[in-house]
């Protein structure tokens, strides 16, 4: 009697062609969701390393500068009549909305890790519901109910389920750590945008001075 492989590579090879697609789609979603973990937790600890650095007073790092830009350009604008508090306002405004941007597309890869952690699990199912399929297909051609008969189509069913489960929790998790990763993040990001908000109202010459060069090299 032919011994069943309990491996998952043993699983995939003793399965029909349905199992075998069934698998290997959850195996590709597996290792795309490994690859979005990796690159969300990479992105987290890049901006929030640089959002600790700008706000201990070091130099604002590659991730914030288009935040940074933002606030300077509406404090190098001037409104006729505004007020200093109006201007600090419009400031922090534009730096939120850039700060908003660069969250949303750090935060590309996040969806897609809900939508592994719901659908895979019903993937697999699916794949469970063909192997029992397979298995009454078994007894009715053998006319036979023994272990051996049921056996392949029984593995392949719960092997199904084991690699949606393999996809579905990592996916699970990842989505609502680095969520929540995010969640933190964002909340820095604001602290930091009132603060240099602050900052450039606070230093409204050096601001001058900073944009002189720039309008000097403009002029012809």
């Amino acid at each position: 009697m032919h011994a069943l492989d309990l491996s998952p590579l043993g699983l995939f090879l003793d399965a029909g062609f349905v199992g075998k697609f069934v698998m290997a789609v959850l195996f590709l979603a597996s290792l795309w969701c490994w690859v979005l973990i990796v690159e969300g937790a990479i992105s987290v600890l890049r901006l929030g390393r640089a959002v600790r650095t700008a706000r201990a007073g070091g130099a604002i790092s590659k991730p914030l500068e288009s935040v940074a830009r933002a606030g300077d350009e509406e404090a190098r604008r001037r409104i006729p009549g505004e007020t200093v508090s109006d201007l600090r306002e419009r400031i922090a405004d534009a730096m939120a909305r850039a700060a908003r941007e660069l969250l949303t597309r750090s935060e590309g890869g996040l969806p897609n890790l809900a939508v592994i952690s719901s659908v895979a699990p019903f993937v697999g199912l699916f794949g469970t519901v063909w192997g029992i399929m397979s298995s009454f297909a078994a007894i009715s051609q053998a006319q036979d109910t023994s272990l051996a008969t049921v056996a392949p189509g029984i593995a392949e069913a719960l092997a199904a389920t084991a690699y949606g489960l393999a996809a579905a929790i990592p996916a699970s998790i990842g989505y609502n750590r680095i969520g929540a990763a995010y969640a933190r993040l964002g909340q820095g990001m604001a602290s930091f945008v009132e603060e240099r908000a602050l900052a450039l109202i606070s230093r409204p010459a050096a601001i001058e001075r900073e944009d002189a060069p720039r309008r000097r090299a403009e002029t012809p």
